[in-house]
């Protein structure tokens, strides 16, 4: 059995009093009331989502051919905020690791007793890989060395935080076992470099440009998630195993074990008709060559179903999908 974890904050109170609050809104999984200006939930200005998630709007809003379509992509906690903005009918898009989309979809971990059924699934958008990033001069060597330490998990309502949670826990530090802080990786690696923190946990794509940017400042040490804590991870979770290589950054100077899983992206199934659904994935994954993101290079269409294992699809993305014979 999965060991939960609760990771929303006050301005969200708890996933169950979010949905539960869906009485206020007449789309949350009810009737359908397809829309073509759509928002697309991304994540915190430091981090990948939102950058890309730029360029991916861009790319749909000059390639789907619908009429009236619009998506403006937004800044938010990311993974589970955008679910239960979808669900809420606030959100028709978002960018979600696959896990708590599973965890939605299932009405498990913070979405416990409030399952979003309303979404489906629309394709691939990179992977994405935990690093736990210190500096030589704080003396940090092992997440063990975390207790007591100011560490930022990430914001509420984010993959970084659910995983961080969880990365802590297997190593026996639970909350008030280190200063917990809750934002974005690019405003945490900024106060690392000002000494303002001693490490952060970042769900980032290889090689994350903070991290590199970071390294031209201070000595950088990644730390790696190994050993009994890893097994525990890899036992009681859906993330898998990467070794980051030792190429991936000028400061590496070996291997370091890591934790995994999926970015995707997810579509409301009341607010996105199938035709506009279709259009949209085949919009966005037949042009994403005008994507400069380093990630961009992932949306390739033959990942395009990585992340989908346990998720039902958009019908529109179900239609390309069949139509380009990559499911039957």
């Amino acid at each position: 059995m999965k060991k939960k974890f609760a990771f929303l904050s006050a301005a969200l109170l708890s996933v169950g009093m979010l949905l539960g609050a869906c009485g206020g809104s007449d789309n949350a999984g009810g009737d359908e009331d397809f829309k073509t200006d759509l928002q697309m939930g991304t994540g915190s200005t430091g981090g990948t989502y939102y950058p890309l998630g730029q360029e991916m709007a861009n790319v749909m809003n000059d390639n789907v051919d619908f009429e009236d379509f619009n998506v403006s992509a937004v800044a938010s906690g990311a993974s589970v905020e955008n679910l239960g903005g979808i669900y809420q009918g606030t959100m028709q898009l978002g960018m979600t690791v696959h896990i708590p989309a599973l965890e939605a979809l299932n009405g498990e971990a913070d979405f416990e007793g409030a399952a979003v059924e309303n979404f489906g699934f629309m394709g691939h958008i990179y992977p994405e890989v935990m690093q736990v990033v210190t500096t030589e001069n704080t003396g940090i060597t092992s997440i063990a060395d975390l207790e007591g330490k100011r560490v930022a998990i990430g914001p509420a309502g984010s993959g970084t935080q659910a995983a961080a949670k969880l990365i802590l826990s297997a190593y026996g530090l639970e909350d008030g076992d280190y200063q917990a802080f809750e934002e974005g990786f690019g405003d945490a690696a900024a106060r690392l470099q000002d000494g303002q923190l001693d490490a952060s946990f970042g769900l980032l794509g290889l090689p994350a440009s903070n991290i590199e940017e970071l390294a031209f400042q201070r000595d950088v040490v990644l730390l790696p998630v190994e050993g009994e804590a890893l097994q525990t991870i890899l036992d009681n979770s859906d993330y898998g195993h990467l070794e980051i290589p030792a190429d991936t950054y000028e400061f590496l100077e070996g291997p370091v074990d890591a934790i995994t899983a999926y970015a995707i992206l997810v579509g409301s199934t009341n607010q996105i008709s199938e035709d506009l659904g279709y259009e949209i994935v085949k919009g966005l994954y037949e042009n994403v060559d005008s994507i400069s993101h380093p990630q961009g290079v992932h949306l390739d269409p033959e990942n395009i179903l990585n992340g989908s294992d346990g998720l039902p699809f958009h019908p529109g993305a179900e239609k390309y999908f069949k139509e380009q014979g990559i499911i039957n």
